[in-house]
């Protein structure tokens, strides 16, 4: 986890809480969405089959892959927001 800035130790402990719960909750969405689609619901044989083996993993990588993008366009936007935030509040000050 990234180091925030003006944040009190009882704050990060909070945001780190969060980051884990928003991680097990990717991984719990991954993990159903990769099986819904990869392992059919009747079970043949107790071990993976070389195709599921495959779907999973690509599954997965493709699922980590988006997840990655949405989370590097989110900081994007969000710094972007704070950036424009700044700029208003310089405006508004330098007005005054």
């Amino acid at each position: 986890m990234a180091a925030i800035p003006n944040l009190d130790p009882s704050n990060m402990a909070l945001v780190a809480e969060l980051e884990i719960e928003m991680m097990a909750d990717m991984y719990n969405r991954m993990t159903s969405s990769c099986h819904r689609k990869c392992i059919p619901p009747k079970y043949r044989e107790a071990d993976l089959s070389k195709g599921e083996s495959v779907c999973l993993d690509r599954c997965v990588a493709k699922y980590l892959e988006i997840h990655e993008r949405i989370g590097k366009k989110l900081t994007n936007i969000s710094m972007q927001d704070e950036e424009q935030m700044k700029k208003f509040q310089e405006q508004t000050q330098s007005k005054k």
